[in-house]
């Protein structure tokens, strides 16, 4: 049973193109030489917060707004991005929202959660001791708590989805980031509520491979720690509802190391002049470790997001792999 109708995500598409217009889906032939594949990039980090993350918040607080009273206040965790979304949306709707982040986050997705109009909490040494805080914030606040996985934040995510199968059919094969799973559950509702075969791979960062080990063993496996630079992909605690969906959707989960996920944002910068945060550039260190499977065919890379802190990118541009 899909999460949604098709129905249901061209709603929610209508709520997304209000402030998310749709972003580019491009074919780089310096990236076709470099992989021998037909490469076709989808270009989330073209969104309003620079990452696939916008479309969620906003369909889902536009949801919370439509079944009755507006909430007295938004409570999330987060390392960056989904912040960014629920802020933007919270601010929309005229709504506080407090974010609880984990010490260390990234300053510059700090700074833009501030811009956006998120409170910021310090608490908690990784995201899932953010998550818990959070959670406890909104007995205390009286707040409402926005997960980083609910059906209305993967169908307001999946748009992206239907933007890249409406123009892009034929795919063979996309490769997508795994965070706490929604652009991937995304991804899978859409391509089988569309009937499209496309063979659709999950990637995960092997310092943070919770949802790899889940996947080989069937059922969810949490990890002691997530020590990755991609911090879009810092999970140890997969959930039970987002693992199904891609347990059953997607064909294998493939881990990139830190070093392959720094040459592809270098790759991609080359290539495209495209800035990719190291969940964005995941996909595509994945396609470089498997591109003899994928000689001649269509692939699709979801480059999720762009929000890469400057001294990182800097490292990285010298040739350098950044410490977790």
């Amino acid at each position: 049973m899909p999460l949604f109708t098709l129905e249901e995500l061209e709603a929610a598409a209508a709520t997304v193109r209000a402030v998310v217009p749709p972003t580019p889906a491009y074919a780089w032939p310096l990236l076709a030489a470099r992989t021998g594949a037909a490469i076709v990039v989808k270009h989330e980090n073209h969104t309003p917060i620079g990452a696939f993350k916008a479309r969620g918040g906003l369909v889902y607080v536009d949801a919370l707004c439509r079944t009755g009273a507006k909430p007295k206040g938004l409570v999330t965790a987060t390392r960056g991005n989904h912040g960014q979304s629920v802020a933007l949306a919270a601010a929309r709707n005229g709504i506080p929202c407090v974010i609880v982040i984990p010490e260390g986050n990234s300053p510059e997705k700090n700074a833009a959660m501030e811009a956006f109009g998120g409170q910021l909490i310090v608490a908690g040494k990784d995201f899932d001791e953010s998550r818990t805080i959070a959670m406890q914030m909104e007995r205390e606040r009286d707040y409402h708590f926005v997960p980083s996985f609910h059906r209305d934040l993967v169908k307001g995510v999946a748009t992206y989805a239907l933007e890249l199968f409406s123009n892009c059919t034929d795919l063979d094969v996309a490769y997508v980031p795994i965070g706490m799973g929604s652009g991937i559950c995304g991804m899978i509702t859409v391509r089988d509520l569309l009937g499209l075969k496309t063979e659709i791979v999950g990637v995960v960062a092997e310092n943070a491979p919770a949802f790899a080990l889940s996947f080989d063993v069937g059922q969810p496996v949490p990890t002691n720690s997530a020590r990755t630079f991609a911090d879009g992909m810092a999970c140890r605690d997969p959930q039970a509802d987002a693992f199904a969906i891609i347990k059953a959707g997607a064909a294998r989960i493939v881990r990139v190391r830190e070093d392959e996920i720094a040459e592809a944002i270098r790759l991609y910068y080359t290539a495209t002049h495209n800035l990719a945060e190291g969940a964005g550039a995941a996909p595509l260190a994945a396609l470089l470790k498997e591109k003899d499977r994928h000689a001649g065919k269509r692939v699709g890379l979801i480059l999720s997001g762009g929000n890469i802190d400057r001294p990182v990118l800097a490292q990285i541009l010298r040739g350098q792999t950044p410490a977790a």
